[in-house]
């Protein structure tokens, strides 16, 4: 209690894990108004560097505590696209969140960018604990865990990439996952805003 700097770490580790169990109770709401397509998501020309970098930011409290890393491989060129900020940062929150809390060591997470044709794909990969296929296939679907005898320890509701998977389908836009050994690698592909 006297370790004036230990106790600011931890209620800042308080004050995120509640703002992340306020996010899951917004995350059941947002995938039922998203299923009924009662979401009004507005989008304007954003730069997708600028949001992943926020994205990172919101999980590196819970990074650093676990003595991982992530290392940003930012190679695209043309960087702006069409989205609506506070839900796509969303989508990357919760795929960072998920790498993290798969990774039973300390989490070495790498984020990609690059432009193909008139895209820019996003890469995040972990070296986690890795998906068979079954699960690669599975993992949007709602309330689906990868390893649900973990389920207990790595926290969640099964929710975060079926949201993920929604507002993505919003954005007219595709995400989908694979995992080779132990990475896991999620993509999302946007088209680049060209105004």
């Amino acid at each position: 209690i006297d370790d004036k700097e230990k106790v600011q770490r931890y209620l800042q580790m308080i004050k995120e894990e509640n703002k992340r169990m306020h996010a899951q109770v917004e995350n059941v709401l947002r995938i039922s108004k998203l299923e009924k397509n009662e979401l009004d998501i507005s989008k304007e020309p954003r730069d997708v560097t600028e949001i992943i970098e926020d994205a990172i930011e919101h999980v590196s409290l819970i990074v650093e505590d676990r003595e991982g890393q992530v290392h940003q491989h930012f190679n695209a060129q043309r960087n702006t696209i069409l989205l609506n900020e506070v839900h796509f940062t969303n989508v990357l929150v919760n795929i960072l969140d998920n790498a993290i809390k798969y990774s039973p060591a300390a989490p070495i997470i790498d984020v990609f960018t690059e432009n193909i044709k008139d895209f820019i794909v996003i890469k995040i990969q972990d070296q986690g604990a890795g998906m068979s296929k079954v699960a690669q296939k599975r993992v949007f679907e709602k309330f689906y865990r990868v390893d649900s005898s973990r389920s207990s320890s790595t926290g969640g509701s099964g929710l975060g990439l079926a949201v993920a998977k929604e507002i993505v389908k919003v954005h007219k836009r595709t995400i989908d996952a694979s995992s080779i050994d132990s990475k896991t690698t999620f993509r999302v592909i946007l088209p680049i805003d060209s105004n």
